[in-house]
């Protein structure tokens, strides 16, 4: 059972880093929004490409989230991986101290 318990904590490490990661990338992509940058920058573009299917979802779904020229979609976001960091990766902590 101890292998099993090491694959699940590999996991959760793997999956946290990526939503750090993640979490990083948007609040990047949205300091570069207040400053107009160039959008044939190769990393402005990779930055709208990681984060433009997630906000445009948030806006499909919320859509008072912009409000007069404002978009809350990025702090949604940020809360809502926020949310899964804790709820979802405590739990599957949880799972693993309850299989040792």
């Amino acid at each position: 059972m101890f292998i099993l318990a090491n694959i699940l904590t590999a996991l959760v490490h793997v999956l946290d880093t990526l939503l750090m990661l993640y979490m990083g990338i948007v609040f990047v992509a949205c300091l570069v929004s207040w400053f107009r940058p160039d959008p044939y920058n190769p990393i402005v573009r990779l930055l709208r490409n990681l984060t433009e299917p997630a906000f445009w979802r948030i806006r499909k779904y919320l859509p008072f989230v912009y409000a007069r020229g404002i978009d809350f979609a990025p702090l949604v976001l940020l809360v809502l991986l926020s949310f899964v960091r804790t709820a979802v990766l405590q739990s599957l902590y949880e799972m693993v101290a309850l299989i040792r």
